[in-house]
Formats: structure tokens, C-alpha cells, sequence
């Protein structure tokens, strides 16, 4: 059986047990291991494992993930995410279908504390639903709007799979997060518009907005300068060069925490559940980590990353048209797996393609761009049947919604999607601008 072949049906294995529910580390550690065994022999496997696992996770980058998990838990137990939607109320109540726009700033503001598309879906379902219901707003309509809201928390920074995707492409994880701004701004501002669209051509989908009492909304708006405070202290020193990401994170879960013990929001039993829950989920990712170096190794030995862009670069096809290919594959591997799965599995295989074509940008620019592309991307999939991540949450959370209604609430905002990644693709300076702009003359 020639390597190429080996490689294919690899692949095919892997994305079977994937379909079948098998854990996606556990997947990507069996396709690596065996593949490897059969096309190189075990002596090449166990040379491989005597220090991969401490070359994988030793890298100095990785040491941000457990910090801002850590900093998203906390902040989910400190009542921040209930003072965000308060304020967003406060603000944009009054408009019709206010409520959920409100309920999408505050999904933006709380996935800059937790970095997470599912902690921000989860926590802000508890916070927005019940509102949401009270205003009589439609089942499809709420339940959509807040798995929509929830994919902003893998953009806005910080973000846990924007700091993996630096890992893998070996770029600056400072850079990808002020590239990530804009597109975050801008994916905010435009679920905003599709609400606003929504309530005015689908009757009974959204109340007309109503005045708060003054007091409410200044109260409303004093309750966000905490949340405000602490963005601007960690993300803001990252971008001001006082410190990096790392520390940046430390400062922020000591913020989060001295704010939820001094209000007394918090206490010790809440700590530890939050430094268990950050153990549980930095060991997911560092065994998925594992499994994806296993199955690259694997995979480089088979020729299928070198053989698959030699295929895309020789075809003929323009740049832009192997681009759009590109995202559709990530659009259907986000219909099998979640989203930090889907980026530690499939940008390995694509990433060369990208970086052999010419788009007319430095190396690194492409990395950012290409990046940022990608991230929307896989915010697409967490709202896509038949997995929807967000949509299984948000359904968990609100079972008298059936699924179905919950996936006809996100179309509006899957569409609203595609016309970002367009303009994405097509303007690669809504990515570029903040970077160029924060290097300054040095860059």
C-alpha cells in the first residue's frame, strides 16, 4: 500500500470514528499511533514518543490557556455576566428587540473575560433566556440569539482558540488579538442589525422596546465600569506593551477574583469548582494537543499535506477560489466536531496549502489574516446542524424549545455570517488595520 493511500484511508478512519462519537483526542491518538506503526514500524513510533509529549507542552505559549479558562470561570461565578446584560438593557432596551441585542453585547462582553464561545453561550443562556421569555420575545428567536451570541466569546479577545491557532501557525498571539477586534466589533454590530431586521418583518418575533426609569439606566451603566475596568487593565496593557498575554491573564484572574470576594459573590467552594473546572478543561485540550502532534506525524510520514497543496497549487485555480474551498471544508468539519477540535485537526492540513499561494501579503500577514478567516469560520460551525454546539447548549439549558425551532433562530444570523467572512476575505484590511496600527513604524 503506497504512504499517499495509507494517508487517505487514515483519514477516513479518523473522520468515521468521528462521526461514530469516539472523543476526538482518543481519535486523532489511535489514527497517529497505528498509522504510524504501519508505515514507519514501532521503532520510529517510540523514538517519536520519548519526548514528544514534553516538546508539545513545554512551549511557553500554551502557559496562557489555563490562566484565562480560569479567569472565564470566576468571572462566570462572580455575577459579571448578569451585570453586562443589565447594562446592555439599560442601553439598547428601548429599541424593538431591544432585549436581544442587549444579550448580544453581553455575550461580546463576557467572551472577553472568558475567551470561550460555550462557557459564553451557557452562562448567558442563564442570564438573558429568562428575560428574554418575559418579554415574550419568540422561543426560535431567543434561544437563536443566544447561541449566536455565544460564538462571539472564540473572537472578541481574549480567545482560547485564537492562542492555540498562534501555537500552530507559530505567529504572535499579541498580533492575532488585535486583529481579532475589528471582526469582533463588527460581528457584534451586525447581529444587532439582523435583530433589528428580524423583529421588523416577522410579527410577534419581538416586543417594542420601552423605556427604562433613569435611575435603572445609570445604575445599569455603573454596573458594567467593574467588567470595563478589567478588559481595559488586561487586554489594553497587552496592546500597550506592559505586559504579555500570560501575565496579562494572572492580572486578570486576580481581578476577577478580588472583585467577587470583595462583593462578596463568591466564595471558597466557588474558587476551587473554578480551578477544577480549569484542570478539567486544560487537560482536554493538552491531550488533544497530543493527539493532533500524533496524527501530524502520521500524516507527514503518509505525504498527504505536501501531496494535498501540490494538488491545490498545480490545479490552476486562482487563490481567492482555493480560499473559498478551503472554508467550505472547515464549514462541513464543523458540522462533525467542535470548534477547537476543528482547528487543531484541520488547520495543520490547510495551512500549507494557504501559505504556498500568493495573496499578495507577507508571510505573517497571511498568518493573521487567514486566522482571523478561519475563527469566523468556526464560529459558523458551532451554530451549523448537525452538531451546533451552542445549539445543543442553548437546548440543554431550555428543553421546552425544540432543537429544531433553536436552528431556525440562528439562520438569520448564520447568513449575517457569510456576509462577514465575504467581507473578510475580500477586505484583508478590516484584519490588518489594528496590527499595522499598534506596531506602528517598526512594523
Amino acid at each position: 500500500m503506497g504512504n499517499i493511500t495509507l494517508g487517505i484511508l487514515g483519514l477516513g478512519v479518523l473522520l468515521f470514528l468521528i462521526v461514530v462519537r469516539v472523543p476526538i483526542a482518543y481519535t486523532m491518538i489511535l489514527v497517529g499511533i497505528g498509522g504510524t506503526i504501519v508505515e514507519s514500524g514501532p521503532r520510529v513510533l517510540l523514538n517519536q514518543l520519548k519526548d514528544l509529549a514534553y516538546a508539545q507542552f513545554s512551549n511557553y505559549d500554551l502557559t496562557v490557556l489555563p490562566m484565562f479558562i480560569l479567569m472565564g470561570g470566576l468571572a462566570a461565578r462572580s455575577g459579571l455576566s448578569q451585570d453586562l446584560f443589565r447594562g446592555a438593557n439599560a442601553l439598547l432596551g428601548r429599541f424593538r428587540g431591544g432585549v436581544a441585542m442587549a444579550a448580544v453585547a453581553a455575550c461580546a462582553g463576557f467572551g472577553a473575560l472568558s475567551g470561550s464561545s460555550t462557557a459564553t453561550a451557557s452562562t448567558m443562556a442563564r442570564v438573558a433566556l429568562p428575560e428574554l421569555r418575559r418579554y415574550k420575545y419568540a422561543p426560535s428567536l431567543a434561544t437563536g440569539t443566544i447561541a449566536a451570541g455565544g460564538t462571539l466569546g472564540i473572537l472578541i479577545p481574549p480567545s482560547v482558540v485564537l492562542i492555540v491557532y498562534a501555537v500552530i501557525v507559530e505567529t504572535n498571539i499579541v498580533t492575532l488579538f488585535a486583529a481579532a477586534l475589528i471582526p469582533g466589533i463588527l460581528a457584534t454590530l451586525m447581529f444587532m442589525l439582523t435583530i433589528g431586521i428580524y423583529v421588523r418583518f416577522v410579527p410577534g418575533s419581538g416586543p417594542e422596546g420601552s423605556h427604562l426609569p433613569r435611575k435603572e439606566v445609570i445604575a445599569g451603566l455603573v454596573g458594567v465600569l467593574p467588567v470595563a475596568a478589567i478588559f481595559l487593565i488586561v487586554i489594553g496593557g497587552i496592546y500597550a506593551g506592559l505586559y504579555n498575554p500570560t501575565p496579562a491573564a494572572a492580572v486578570g484572574v486576580f481581578l476577577v477574583a478580588a472583585f467577587g470576594f470583595v462583593t462578596g459573590r463568591m466564595n471558597w467552594r466557588d474558587f476551587i469548582e473554578s480551578l477544577y473546572e480549569t484542570a478539567r478543561t486544560s487537560g482536554m485540550i493538552f491531550l488533544i494537543l497530543l493527539g493532533a502532534e500524533l496524527l501530524k506525524i502520521f500524516m507527514a510520514r503518509a505525504g498527504v499535506p505536501q501531496a494535498a497543496a501540490e494538488y491545490l497549487q498545480t490545479s490552476g485555480l486562482p487563490p481567492y477560489a482555493i480560499m473559498v474551498l478551503v472554508i467550505f471544508a472547515f464549514l462541513v468539519f464543523g458540522c462533525l466536531m467542535d470548534s477547537l477540535s476543528m482547528v487543531i485537526l484541520a488547520v495543520p492540513f490547510f495551512w500549507p496549502v494557504i501559505s504556498g499561494l500568493d495573496f499578495g501579503m507577507s508571510p505573517d500577514d497571511l498568518k493573521i489574516w487567514f486566522g482571523i478567516i478561519i475563527l469566523v469560520v468556526v464560529e459558523l460551525g458551532l451554530i451549523t446542524p448537525p452538531v451546533g454546539l451552542n445549539v445543543f447548549i442553548i437546548n440543554s439549558l431550555a428543553p421546552d424549545v425544540p432543537m429544531k425551532q433553536t436552528f431556525k433562530g440562528v439562520v438569520p444570523f448564520f447568513l449575517s455570517e457569510i456576509v462577514r467572512v465575504t467581507l473578510l476575505v475580500l477586505f484583508p484590511a478590516l484584519s490588518l488595520t489594528l496590527p499595522y496600527l499598534l506596531a506602528g513604524p517598526a512594523r
